[in-house]
């Protein structure tokens, strides 16, 4: 008897069995979806029976936005019969620098709405779900029941790991990609057949501890380059062919242009996902209660008058990077990043802090009580982490900006830039 093929071992794990299609194949093609598909059905590794088992597939994309977009339209191209969009967002003028799904004509739109009739364009022979809903513990598993394969193109964590535990529990494979600034990643987390998202990341990181891409930036072409990874992943999947990156995490560094492949383990001591549930901390925002340590930007601006009228004393500080200010700032504003004033393990630095105090003008011994600080960031993410530190350090005279530049611009300096 023929030894059935075997796939290569994962860090010393037995050899597995070769991975299977996903689906079965559809019925024959017409004439037009063959001629549609030309190129795919004279490669030997797809032909006509892979081209059918892409017909037959059900896919399902969680988030329309930067690696959504690719993946979406690539999907419909290759001819993917039935593709489920998850996304409760609307296109926002920021998005159209990565999201090429989107056009400027559909900013304010949901985007299940402009990525499904995009994907209409690209192939009618595809059928679009749309699922304008906002994931959570309560329908995860109701939305992603049914589909074959899952892509994950989500920008929070609460939401990846809600993914990632639903295919848990589905036995679903999950196509899973991320960018951040010049950077990229894509695993496959196939249950049964190598390490899932939580062996490799047990656990979300502290709330603010990483930046989104909406805080620290991404080059817009990254969404291309891992998301054709994605969507190469989901074809390879759907059809068993070639490698894919089971027990594998690629890495893409676009600054140095080069890609690298890291072996995974699965954990031998994690517990597996029993049910879901949302985690209260995967994505929160840090923020006080209004009445002790916000202020809003109506507010500001009247402090910002008192104190040029010699009234009230007090730092405005911007907790963002440098190349932020470059975008948009509050006049009258001092620049230390959120990094330089509290470290990494949560505690305020007293050096920056008494800087901050002289800055402001309490040098004189004599002033026993320190000015007011209020800080400021792009949504109150940061600004909210630096004020927590602040308050245990015992500065409870601190403040911050709730919502951030943002907000400042919209309801006091409207003429200013968004970013």
């Amino acid at each position: 008897m023929t030894s059935p093929p075997t796939t290569p071992p994962v860090n010393g794990a037995p050899l597995a069995p070769a991975l299977r299609p996903l689906v079965e194949p559809a019925g024959e093609l017409s004439v037009q979806e063959i001629a549609r598909y030309s190129r795919h059905v004279i490669l030997p590794d797809v032909g006509m029976l892979g081209q059918r088992r892409l017909r037959a597939a059900r896919v399902a994309v969680v988030g329309a936005g930067g690696l959504g977009s690719p993946v979406l339209l690539y999907l419909a191209a290759a001819g993917v019969g039935t593709i489920g969009v998850i996304d409760d967002d609307v296109v926002d003028p920021s998005n159209l620098q990565r999201q090429v799904i989107h056009g400027g004509s559909d900013v304010g739109r949901p985007k299940v709405d402009s990525a499904a009739e995009s994907v209409a364009e690209v192939n009618p022979h595809v059928n679009v779900v749309r699922h304008a809903v906002h994931l959570d513990a309560s329908n995860a598993l109701d939305v992603l029941a049914g589909y074959d394969l899952v892509l994950d193109g989500t920008d929070n964590f609460a939401t990846r790991y809600l993914v990632a535990d639903a295919c848990e529990l589905l036995g679903v494979p999950e196509v899973w990609g991320s960018i951040y600034r010049f950077d990229g990643q894509v695993s496959v987390f196939w249950p049964g057949h190598g390490p899932l998202y939580r062996d490799l990341f047990p656990q979300a990181p502290p709330p603010g501890a990483v930046p989104s891409c909406a805080e620290g930036g991404v080059l817009g072409v990254l969404c291309a380059a891992i998301g054709s990874v994605m969507a190469t992943e989901a074809v390879k999947l759907i059809c068993g062919i070639g490698d894919p990156l089971v027990g594998r995490l690629l890495v893409f560094d676009a600054l140095a242009m080069t890609w690298r492949t890291v072996r995974l383990r699965p954990d031998p001591d994690r517990v597996p996902v029993r049910d879901l549930v949302d985690d209260p901390f995967a994505c929160v925002v840090l923020e006080p209660a209004p009445s002790s340590g916000e202020v809003d930007p109506t507010q500001l601006a009247a402090m910002l008058a008192e104190r040029d009228a010699g009234t009230r004393r007090f730092l405005l500080v911007d907790v963002r990077e440098p190349h932020e200010r470059e975008v948009v700032a509050i006049d009258g504003s001092v620049l230390v990043p959120v990094g330089r004033l509290v470290d990494a393990d949560g505690t305020v630095r007293p050096d920056i802090l008494v800087w901050l105090d002289e800055l402001a003008g309490a040098a004189d011994p004599q002033d026993a009580v320190p000015p007011a600080l209020v800080l400021y960031c792009k949504s109150g993410a940061r600004s909210a982490r630096a004020l927590a530190a602040l308050h245990a350090a015992g500065r409870t005279d601190a403040v911050h900006l709730n919502g951030g530049v943002l907000a400042w611009v919209r309801q006091v300096e409207p003429e200013k830039p968004l970013y």
